[in-house]
């Protein structure tokens, strides 16, 4: 990933922003191809491990066990209008750019075919995205042959991280008058402009490693 040393965000950081994020795409080669999956995730920040699941008619898993993969996990993200900039009327030296929050995780891949390993998974990762509703759903509420059924239906995948890349691209390198421009521009937007600002807000955001 290239990464300014304006926008490096260091590790400890970085899997907080990957746990925050619970899905991204992960992406392994095969024979000069690439395949890419969208999925769900947990995070085992001690263990160094992303634990997810594919659908066993994917046939990504099948050349997965012991691969290199790469999974990628995309912040809040928002394009930024030169009109946003102090500067522009000063000098009207400015242009659009995009301000992200981005993290990439390497590793090994491992293959779970284990129904009990794929119970704890999918009940882990359903309590995590539950957990905040009013009365949240558990796979227990379910007929236990369906759930059955269901797991026979995907097959597990545990990223062993060996390198995290973390970037935050946030204007570090404007001035406080632009990036003060760029908040209350994105601060009137789109929910996705309007979290950007928020990240914009936070001083440890915007500061490198």
């Amino acid at each position: 990933m290239y990464r300014p040393a304006a926008n490096v965000v260091d590790d400890e950081t970085g899997w907080q922003i990957l746990a925050a994020n619970r899905a991204g795409h992960l992406i392994t080669a095969d024979a000069g191809s690439l395949d890419a999956t969208f999925l769900p995730f947990l995070v085992d920040i001690d263990g160094g491990r992303v634990l997810a699941h594919f659908a066993r008619a994917n046939p990504q898993w099948r050349t997965a066990d012991g691969a290199r993969g790469l999974l990628i996990a995309s912040g809040p993200d928002a394009y930024i209008s030169p009109s946003f900039y102090a500067t522009k009327a000063e000098t009207g030296k400015v242009v659009p750019t995009w301000n992200y929050t981005v993290v990439h995780a390497h590793g090994i891949l491992r293959v779970h075919d284990d129904t009990e390993w794929l119970r704890d998974q999918v009940d882990r990762l359903t309590d995590l995205n539950e957990r905040p509703r009013e009365v949240p759903w558990a796979i227990t509420d379910a007929p236990a042959d369906y759930i059955d059924r269901n797991l026979k239906a995907i097959v597990g995948v545990e990223l062993v991280v060996d390198r995290l890349e973390a970037k935050r691209k946030l204007s570090q390198n404007r001035s406080d008058e632009d990036i003060a421009g760029v908040v209350a521009g994105l601060a009137v937007g789109l929910a996705t402009e309007r979290a950007v600002a928020m990240d914009m807000r936070d001083p440890a955001a915007r500061t490198a490693r």
